[in-house]
């Protein structure tokens, strides 16, 4: 047959839109025409192609005028992703292979000039879409662990072409990799009993977990802000299989799926110098940023001033919706980003303001800049701001009142299992509706309620806030109404709110 046709996929965001591979061979003068919206890499496959199908020792139609489109044309094309399915598409062209042998599959994979198949970034979204397809995914073997953590699906890799074509021939059996076998249980994390004192900075953190909080700690150098904020992950829930899913796959179009650490919640923890694009996602081809990198996660911002002022408020959205939308004018991609928010911060430019050496000198109007560098708005997003201080040096890691993680997960645990079986989500993620009917008041402490936030100042997402917070401190010990005891205890967790700069 002079037409093939091959389907593949692209990588567009952390989707895989189906692309089509047609290869036409014609008599004429001979030529070879790559068409389709390719850019710089794919248009240099033709001279892959080439070379690989020569050192494998099969035929290259070079007598031929072949004309090569990928469909859809307004599609845009990057990488060497679709070496694998143009080289096949000759192939079956040029009847070196049997026309029907790639008709329920999908071919992903770089050539290297030898012949041999190299691994490509995004496969695990292509393996998630071919499934629903029903199709046979062939991959590199690099790329086939990754693609088989998709349940259901079936992969042929292999390390070279020409075993791919001696097995649509016919000639060998290559034997498809069992799917789901990645799944497994996550890797040891970290312990909270590691982390001397700060009973109430670890109770904090427990709540967080609870319910999905953000949470904000600021304190003096040394106080354990940042190994408090490492424990996190090990007090969360395990992933379960769809995030689990979710994630690998954010991971997967970043170049980044670690399977040895398979399926661990991420903990991202960026610097302070990251641009916008760093940390929300962009670029000419758009790519998940930070926050998308640390969905179902936790995304670690130490020295939380000390990020550009325009990047931090552009956390606002995905704080809110779980989503980020980075517009482009061809295009209009969205990212999950279904992260939480962990930060730490000095309370002043030295970082000793209300240390008992009296070493602090930094005067109110330094104070008042350097806190003004977070916006109310920011802050109002974030439900729990602790203040922390160095205490008593002790060279004991045990000792009684010190929970480890074990224990503290299992209270996690046990909190989120309410919350999922009352209202199917975490608190925190509550919308206004919600709000009002699962985190509903006495009378008296309505009013007890309305005066506090009067007399704090609290705007009205600050007090929404508070009333989730109190709602998975009930949670934690088992009530179904929230009392004054957990409304008092929410409205400490908004210190920044209420503490003045000097």
């Amino acid at each position: 047959m002079s037409l093939a046709i091959v389907h593949s996929r692209a990588k567009l965001g952390i989707q895989a839109p189906p692309v089509t591979v047609e290869v036409h061979l014609a008599n004429g003068m001979p030529s070879l025409t790559l068409v389709g919206m390719p850019e710089t890499a794919v248009r240099e496959s033709k001279d892959r192609v080439r070379s690989a199908l020569q050192n494998a020792r099969l035929d290259f139609p070079s007598l031929k005028r072949i004309t090569i489109n990928l469909a859809p044309a307004d599609l845009p094309k990057e990488g060497g992703r679709f070496d694998l399915a143009i080289a096949l598409g000759l192939l079956m062209a040029s009847n070196q292979i049997p026309a029907d042998s790639l008709q329920h599959c999908e071919a992903l994979g770089e050539l290297a000039l030898s012949g041999e198949l190299r691994p490509v970034q995004g496969v695990l979204p292509a393996a998630l879409a071919c499934r629903d397809q029903q199709r046979t995914l062939l991959v590199p073997r690099a790329n086939a662990a990754e693609a088989a953590l998709v349940p259901g699906v079936r992969v042929i890799a292999a390390d070279h072409l020409l075993e791919l074509c001696e097995h649509l021939r016919g000639e060998r059996e290559l034997p498809p990799v069992q799917s789901g076998a990645g799944f497994s249980e996550p890797a040891p994390v970290a312990d909270l009993a590691e982390v001397q004192g700060q009973a109430q900075a670890k109770r904090a953190l427990i709540v967080a977990a609870a319910g999905s909080h953000n949470l904000l700690l600021f304190g003096p150098p040394g106080t354990g802000k940042t190994l408090l904020a490492s424990r996190l992950p090990g007090i969360l829930p395990p992933l379960d299989e769809q995030q689990a899913l979710e994630v690998a796959a954010i991971q997967s179009v970043c170049g980044q799926a670690e399977l040895d650490r398979w399926p661990t919640r991420p903990f991202r923890s960026p610097h302070h110098g990251a641009s916008a694009a760093a940390l929300v996602g962009g670029g000419s081809y758009p790519r998940p940023g930070e926050i998308s990198q640390a969905h179902h996660g936790v995304l670690f911002l130490d020295e939380l001033p000390e990020f550009d002022r325009k990047v931090l408020e552009m956390l606002r959205e995905p704080l809110e919706s779980g989503v980020i939308h980075v517009a482009r004018a061809r295009e209009q991609l969205t990212f999950p980003a279904r992260f939480q928010l962990i930060a730490a911060m000095n309370p002043c430019p030295c970082g000793y303001q209300g240390d008992p050496s009296g070493r602090c000198q930094c005067t109110p109007e330094q104070v008042q800049r350097y806190r003004g560098k977070l916006s109310g708005p920011l802050l109002d997003r974030i439900d729990l701001h602790l203040g922390m201080h160095n205490e008593p040096f002790s060279l004991s890691s045990g000792g009684p009142g010190r929970p480890d993680s074990r224990e503290a997960a299992a209270r996690v645990s046990a909190a989120r299992d309410i919350q999922l079986r009352r209202q199917d989500c975490l608190n925190a993620h509550l919308e206004l509706g919600g709000v009002s009917l699962h985190c509903r008041l006495q009378a008296e402490d309505e009013q007890w309620l309305e005066r506090a936030v009067e007399r704090l100042g609290l705007s009205r997402r600050a007090t929404h806030r508070a009333l989730k917070v109190a709602r998975t401190l009930a949670d934690l010990d088992q009530k179904k109404d929230i009392g004054r005891e957990q409304l008092a205890e929410a409205l400490q967790y908004r210190q920044l709110d209420r503490q003045p700069a000097s």
